[in-house]
C-alpha cells in the first residue's frame, strides 16, 4: 500500500511539471486511469487539455494514439479497414488497424464528430473489442480513452448521446488556473523558463498491479448501503427528494455507482488507506455522476445545475 501512495504520488508529481495549477484534474484522472476506466473532460480550448494527456502517455510509458475529430471523419478512420492485396493474381484481404489499437487514445474534441463516428467508440470503450466484418480483435490491455470535448454552446458541436455518455467512467470540467499559475505558465511557454522534461515513472505491467491492488480493497456494508441509496435518489419515481422529483428527468444507471465505488477505491490507497470512507464516496459522486442525470426543461427555466442537485441529494444521504 505504501508503494501504491508513493507511485501515485510520483506520477502527479511528473505530470505537475508540465500541467500547472490543475491537481485536482491531474489526481482525478489519474484516479481514473488506475481504476480501467474512460474519462471525458469538458473545457473551452486552449486550456490544455491534449497536453494534459500526452504528458500522461509519456509518464506511464503507454503506445498512444490521437485521434482529431472533425465532422468528416468516419468510423473506419478510427477502427481501421479491410484492404485488398493482389499477389500473383490471388486476392486476398488484410485488415489495417486503425488509431484505436493503441493503449492510450486521445479522442480530441469528440464532440465535433457525427454521432455515426462517435458511436464506432462504444465498441471499443465497452468491450475492449473492434469488430470488422465477422472477425473480432482485441484491443490491448490496459485500454483507456481519454476524450475531450467543447461545451456544448460553441458552435459545431454534436451532443454525445446518453449510450456513449454512460461508458465514461468520469466527467472532469477543466476550468481556468489561478491567477499565479497562469503567470508560471506564460513563463514556461513563451518566457524565460525552460521547457519541463518529462519522464517515465511507471511500466505497464506497474499500471496494471495498482489496479488489482484497488479493485481487492475492502468497502464497508453500511458504505455499499449509501452508495445505492444515492444512486436511487436521483430517480425521479424512487427518490424521497423534492428537488429531484421537480427537476431530474432520468436519473444515474448503476454504471454510475460502480464508477463511483471503484474510483473510491483508488483515491483511499492513493492516501495510504486501505479502506473507503464516505468522505472518498463523497469525492467522486460528482465526476461520477454529472454526466449521468439528465435535468427536465423545469430545471432549465428555473437555473438549476446538476452539480447542485447532486449536492442535495449527497446532503440527504449523509
Amino acid at each position: 500500500m505504501k508503494n501504491f501512495r508513493g507511485d501515485f504520488e510520483k506520477i502527479v508529481k511528473e505530470v505537475e511539471k508540465q500541467i500547472i495549477g490543475q491537481n485536482k484534474i491531474i489526481k482525478n484522472l489519474l484516479i481514473g486511469i488506475i481504476a480501467g476506466g474512460n474519462v471525458l473532460m469538458e473545457g473551452v480550448p486552449g486550456l490544455g487539455k491534449t497536453v494534459l494527456v500526452k504528458t500522461f502517455a509519456k509518464v506511464l510509458d503507454l503506445p498512444f494514439s490521437r485521434i482529431q475529430f472533425t465532422p468528416d471523419l468516419m468510423p473506419a478512420d478510427i477502427i481501421g479497414t479491410e484492404i485488398v492485396n493482389k499477389v500473383d493474381g490471388d486476392v486476398t484481404f488484410c485488415f489495417q488497424k486503425g488509431p484505436i489499437f493503441s493503449s492510450l487514445i486521445l479522442a480530441d474534441e469528440i464532440n465535433r464528430a457525427t454521432p455515426k463516428t462517435q458511436s464506432a467508440l462504444l465498441e471499443a470503450m465497452q468491450e475492449k473489442t473492434v469488430s470488422i466484418g465477422r472477425k473480432t480483435y482485441f484491443l490491448p490491455d490496459p485500454f483507456f480513452v481519454l476524450a475531450t470535448q467543447n461545451p456544448l454552446e460553441m458552435e459545431g458541436t454534436y451532443p454525445l448521446p446518453e449510450a456513449q455518455l454512460d461508458r465514461f467512467m468520469f466527467k472532469l470540467n477543466i476550468t481556468l488556473p489561478e491567477k499565479e499559475d497562469i503567470f508560471r505558465i506564460v513563463d514556461i511557454t513563451v518566457g524565460r523558463l525552460k521547457e519541463p522534461v518529462i519522464e517515465k515513472q511507471i511500466s505497464r505491467e506497474r499500471l496494471l498491479e495498482m489496479k488489482e491492488i484497488a479493485m481487492r480493497i475492502p468497502i464497508a456494508s453500511n458504505i455499499k448501503e449509501k452508495v445505492v441509496r444515492i444512486m436511487l435518489e436521483t430517480h425521479p419515481d424512487r427518490t424521497s427528494i423534492k428537488m429531484v422529483k421537480d427537476y431530474v428527468k432520468c436519473g444515474v444507471s448503476i454504471r454510475g455507482i460502480q464508477s463511483m465505488v471503484a474510483g473510491a477505491k483508488v483515491k483511499a490507497l492513493s492516501e495510504g488507506r486501505f479502506h473507503v470512507s464516505f468522505e472518498d464516496i463523497y469525492d467522486m459522486a460528482i465526476i461520477s455522476m454529472c454526466h449521468r442525470i439528465f435535468l427536465n426543461f423545469k430545471a432549465m427555466t428555473d437555473k438549476i445545475e446538476k452539480d447542485y442537485v447532486i449536492r442535495e441529494i449527497l446532503k440527504k444521504v449523509k
